[in-house]
């Protein structure tokens, strides 16, 4: 039922994804962000640390049907100018001592579906209902507002949790471990995000909440303390909101298919050309569809794009077939000397139905627990065809190298893990431009 669910919806966000750029003939530029922040928490248990720390890379987007809010992401099942109603996964972080989080994985994707209403221009409510992977549910309402000032942009929230007997049991009173059922029960929560625009794309982020859980829950024989503070602190790229979005960017959408070799190197072996072959010599085969965002980055002409992947893994002696997916932001420079060429590079969540062997014979060497989610890079040096060849039938054609990493930020994030090290291919690819 775990995999089943994960894999209908990265299916679902293929096809959303595809259908948002072909339903847009113009090709404008779109909203867009890639982050990088640091979270920090409580730890409400009775534990001897009393915070936790973790790495958190953060996407956003927003299509016409698909969407990506940093730790979330959706499709809009229906919408027009008061409602939307929406199908969510949404990342949620379980805040125990970082040396249990290789263990345990606590941090988990749940799903759900959530209605949202405009109230005003810059306020809404949303109504949801949410279940983890083990079918524990619970409801969320919330208020949310916006208000800008200057550079500043701040987003209040206020919501309250409905949590299910079953919720509350396996995530507040630890059942698996302490055996003790508690009943439902209500937190409320608010939080303050803001940004601050820098300059050009560039950006500051923060945000600090609290939670007050309910009665149940603080009674329970695992919590110690009732009130529980998260905060963030970061930064990203986004649109430059001082200008207003292009009417048409000159990128276009593309599809890329690969092949690759697994190898145990690292990446910085296998830049400097020390690459060792895997001696079961595994293999994926790949396909990329990219999204054109926006055709500049700090006013230099960086192609932006949205990038899904589906990798197939195949089989051999020492694994059976797996398929991966693939979400990420992807960037392009392209340098027109001799001919043209580019060198691109992309960062993301990748999500695999099975470890592979490369991957997983590292986590065993190092004595680690693998994650099916890791952070994913996708390393990319391509070349135009129809300026080789001289070909203009070509001129949309590339033909190009990749390297294919997952990896999990050096134990530094919570949700891949706690892992250090991942997976490397060498890819050749081909990759059309529409």
């Amino acid at each position: 039922m775990y995999k089943q669910r994960i894999q209908y919806f990265l299916y679902l966000f293929l096809v959303f994804s595809t259908n948002t750029y072909t339903q847009e003939v113009q090709n404008p530029e779109k909203s867009w962000g890639l982050g990088a922040l640091v979270r920090n928490a409580e730890i409400p248990f009775n534990t001897e640390e009393d915070n936790v720390t973790s790495f958190v890379p953060m996407m956003f987007y927003q299509g016409d049907r698909f969407f990506i809010r940093g730790t979330e992401g959706g499709a809009h099942l229906a919408i027009n100018s008061d409602w939307q109603f929406n199908v969510i996964a949404r990342m949620r972080f379980f805040d125990i001592p970082a040396e249990y989080q290789n263990i345990i994985q606590g941090d988990t994707i749940d799903l759900g579906v959530q209605l949202r209403n405009n109230i005003t221009d810059s306020s809404y409510v949303d109504t949801e209902i949410f279940t983890d992977l083990q079918g524990n549910s619970y409801a969320n309402l919330s208020g949310h507002w916006y208000f800008q000032y200057k550079n500043w942009e701040f987003f209040p929230s206020a919501s309250a949790r409905f949590k299910s007997a079953s919720f509350n049991s396996r995530y507040f009173s630890l059942e698996q471990a302490t055996n003790q059922k508690i009943d439902a029960g209500i937190e409320i929560n608010a939080k303050v995000e803001s940004r601050y625009h820098v300059s050009s794309n560039l950006y500051l982020l923060a945000s600090l909440g609290a939670t007050v859980l309910d009665k149940n829950a603080y009674n329970s024989s695992a919590i110690e303390q009732r009130w529980q503070t998260e905060a963030y602190l970061g930064f990203a790229f986004f649109n430059d909101i001082s200008k207003p979005k292009k009417s048409t960017i000159s990128n276009h959408g593309y599809l890329r298919v690969a092949h690759g070799w697994a190898t145990p190197s690292n990446i910085g072996d296998i830049l400097a050309g020390d690459t060792v072959k895997d001696e079961y010599n595994n293999q994926l085969t790949s396909l990329y569809y990219g999204l054109p965002l926006s055709d500049e980055l700090f006013t230099l002409p960086i192609d932006i794009f949205l990038t899904t992947g589906f990798v197939w893994h195949w089989s051999s002696e020492v694994q059976s077939s797996e398929q991966e997916y693939v979400v990420g932001i992807k960037a392009y420079y392209t340098i027109n000397w001799p001919v043209r060429w580019r060198l691109g590079i992309a960062e993301g969540l990748s999500y695999i139905s099975d470890v592979t062997y490369i991957e997983k014979s590292e986590m065993e060497r190092k004595g680690y627990e693998p994650s099916k989610l890791m952070n994913a890079i996708d390393f990319t040096l391509d070349v135009n065809l129809g300026d080789i060849f001289k070909l203009p039938a070509l001129n949309e054609t590339w033909f190009g190298y990749s390297i294919h990493h997952r990896s999990a930020i050096f134990e530094s994030s919570s949700q891949f893990g706690r892992i250090k090290g991942g997976s490397n291919y060498n890819t050749i690819y081909l990759q059309f431009d529409f």
